[in-house]
């Protein structure tokens, strides 16, 4: 079997036969919606995600639609929107987050000229009549708006797509190069990422952007710069898109019981191999009404692609891709109580209890923290994949 690690092309996984576990009937779900906030780990399947909708709902994709989604099962039963929007996709983990606050600036709007670049070039390829779209290189909101302008002479609305939303901004919150200062010179005030926000929330208002879906790790940018953009609704704790990203336990046990087949091993180790994946990744719970845990995809990929190769279990197996970000763990020792609350969990290995996961909370609520069960702090770390929801008391 061919196992997609490190692969985010959906069109890729779905042409070139790699395995898949099948959730465009979430589509219909999410359609439901017009601006949402999606939450997840690092490295969980949210790029693909995105794929899959860019892939889904891109007009100049539609004659390939039966070859991307015929097998699927939106593909026996499509919604009336599929194909009929232009895609805008940006992706700020391509933001280099180092420098001055000007500096990271000047990337991102670096990043955005160059997705608005393509965007044109690849509709006037594809045959689309767009008027020109004018790029300021020293003002990407112009050339945000410019876009917009040049789509409404158009039949089709643009479906706005950002991946890693908070990604650049995290590692500057948490960096060391004075990344507080350097933070609010970004997400405060007319810093540019507010900004940013601001014009889309602008365009959604009006006729364009449409549709808009944002990905990230946490919700504490959002939160910062929430008077910029407030009206993406936050669907990472609804329980029916609990398993929108990664895999359940049966998809898991499948590819292990077909692993274990053709390597001639008994139907035993299928089970022992679980039991393996269960001990070492766990499992995550993103609803507290969710009835079944989701596993991180690209660790269970990275196990099935070593078992399958060589018939037996990974030497290592944490994927180092993976490893828990040593930056952030420092950031949360260096916050009052914080390292108090670390030793905790790996001395004592017990559960934390607190009031509610924090929906809602930025970089201030985390370092004035005065809460007693450390409710912040302890929902920066299960945004961050270090903790899961065990349960309700």
């Amino acid at each position: 079997m061919k196992y997609p690690y490190g692969i985010s092309d959906f069109k890729k996984i779905n042409t070139k036969n790699y395995f898949y576990c099948d959730r465009t009937d979430k589509i219909p779900l999410l359609e439901n919606t017009k601006s949402q906030l999606f939450i997840r780990p690092r490295r969980f399947g949210k790029s693909l995600l995105l794929s899959m909708l860019e892939n889904y709902y891109d007009v100049a994709k539609k004659d390939e639609f039966e070859a991307i989604f015929g097998d699927l099962k939106i593909g026996k039963n499509p919604t009336e929107l599929r194909n009929s929007y232009f895609i805008l996709r940006f992706d700020f983990s391509c933001v280099d987050p180092t420098g001055s606050a000007e500096d990271v600036k000047r990337a991102l709007f670096n990043h955005i000229n160059g997705c608005i670049e393509g965007f044109y070039a690849f509709y006037k390829y594809k045959g689309y009549e767009l008027p020109q779209i004018k790029v300021n290189y020293d003002d990407a909101l112009y050339s945000l708006k410019s876009l917009v302008s040049a789509s409404r002479m158009t039949p089709y609305p643009v479906y706005l797509l950002i991946d890693e939303y908070d990604n650049f901004a995290n590692t500057v919150m948490m960096g060391v190069q004075s990344p507080e200062g350097r933070y609010k010179a970004l997400v405060h005030e007319e810093g540019p990422l507010r900004t940013f926000f601001k014009a889309v929330k602008a365009s959604t208002s009006g006729s364009m952007f449409d549709r808009v879906f944002i990905t990230g790790v946490s919700p504490v940018v959002m939160s910062d710069i929430t008077s910029g953009y407030n009206i993406a609704k936050n669907i990472y704790f609804e329980p029916e898109f609990n398993d929108l990203c990664g895999f359940k336990q049966n998809e898991i046990e499948n590819v292990l019981k077909d692993i274990v087949d053709k390597c001639g091993f008994e139907k035993e180790k299928a089970r022992e191999a679980a039991s393996l994946i269960q001990t070492y990744y766990n499992g995550y719970t993103f609803s507290h009404t969710a009835d079944e845990q989701i596993y991180n995809p690209t660790l269970c990929l990275y196990f099935f692609k070593q078992f399958e190769k060589r018939c037996s279990y990974p030497r290592k197996m944490l994927d180092s891709n993976l490893a828990v970000d040593e930056a952030k763990l420092e950031y949360i020792a260096q916050i009052p109580r914080g390292r108090d609350l670390l030793i905790n969990l790996v001395q004592k290995d017990q559960d934390v209890v607190i009031s509610d996961i924090e929906d809602r909370f930025g970089l201030k609520d985390m370092l004035t923290d005065k809460s007693r069960d450390n409710t912040f702090l302890v929902s920066f770390l299960y945004y961050f994949g270090v903790l899961t929801i065990a349960g309700d008391t």
